[in-house]
């Protein structure tokens, strides 16, 4: 007989046990809640989509997106990022953005499709995979230059979801669901989840931490007008933008370009300065 049916919680692995302490921090069980949450919400909205609900799984697509975007961040302001943290958030984005995306778009129109829908659905599902465990191994990597992590490889996995589902969008503003529209938007899913998988680079903005004291009240009021016209406007505001993110990937292309090329001319007078010195 167990003494304990459940195994202790190691959130930073097997070394737990080692230490002295019988107990953890709440603080390091509040993000994982939140990422559970998000699951929960991906995995609703595909119960709603097979309901022919869409408009609210697309609603529980996005919060499960929200929900993600906050885990991590919550986990690092109160001191609460675990090793168990970062591999269930992972695992929670393969669910959220990869399979539940297409379960929904699969049972908005892909389905009219048939066979080709459905390989459609897979292949954006696998290439979601393949992105975060590509994304979760360059993490690792000491020799990635610093600047880099400004920019994805390859479009990441939640805005692949909001982008993704620009059909649902399109189909409640009139875009009838029918055969002729299932082939073409079973090309429009290869399409981005060769975007997934691809080398594009695709600006992050992970390291703007600090905006000028004279953009600070433009700013929340940008925020809150995109907020209010999102609640007013929903499936017009999320089909722009889901177009203005997709017309903005050349832009952050040559901006790489740009970057690297900066880095490399400064990298050779640094070698030419160094040279000469010797």
């Amino acid at each position: 007989m167990l003494d304990d049916p459940f195994q202790p919680f190691e959130p930073d692995g097997p070394e737990e046990r080692r230490r002295k302490f019988s107990q953890i921090p709440v603080r390091q069980i509040v993000p994982n809640l939140i990422t559970v949450l998000a699951i929960c919400a991906g995995l609703t909205g595909v119960r709603l989509a097979f309901e022919h609900r869409f408009d609210v799984a697309v609603a529980m697509v996005l919060a499960a997106a929200f929900l993600d975007a906050i885990d991590g961040r919550v986990a690092r302001a109160i001191g609460g990022t675990t090793k168990f943290g970062a591999q269930m958030d992972s695992l929670a984005d393969v669910i959220n953005f990869g399979v539940a995306p297409a379960l929904v778009l699969y049972a908005f129109v892909l389905d009219q499709a048939r066979s080709f829908g459905w390989i459609a659905a897979m292949i954006y599902a696998i290439a979601c995979c393949l992105r975060l465990a590509r994304f979760n191994v360059m993490l690792e990597d000491p020799d990635r230059p610093k600047w880099q992590s400004d920019y994805f490889v390859g479009v990441p996995a939640p805005a692949g979801a909001l982008v993704v589902l620009l059909p649902v969008y399109l189909g409640h503003l009139g875009l009838a669901p029918v055969r002729a529209v299932a082939f073409g938007v079973a090309l429009y899913t290869f399409l981005i989840a060769f975007l997934m998988v691809s080398r594009l680079p695709v600006y992050a903005g992970k390291t703007v931490a600090r905006i000028p004291r004279r953009a600070a009240m433009p700013l929340i009021l940008g925020v809150v007008l995109y907020a209010a016209v999102l609640m007013s406007y929903t499936w017009e505001t999320l089909t722009l933008t889901a177009l203005a993110y997709l017309l903005a990937l050349p832009f952050s292309a040559r901006a790489y370009a740009r970057r690297e090329r900066l880095e490399t001319d400064v990298g050779e007078v640094l070698e030419s300065s160094a040279s000469r010195v010797e």
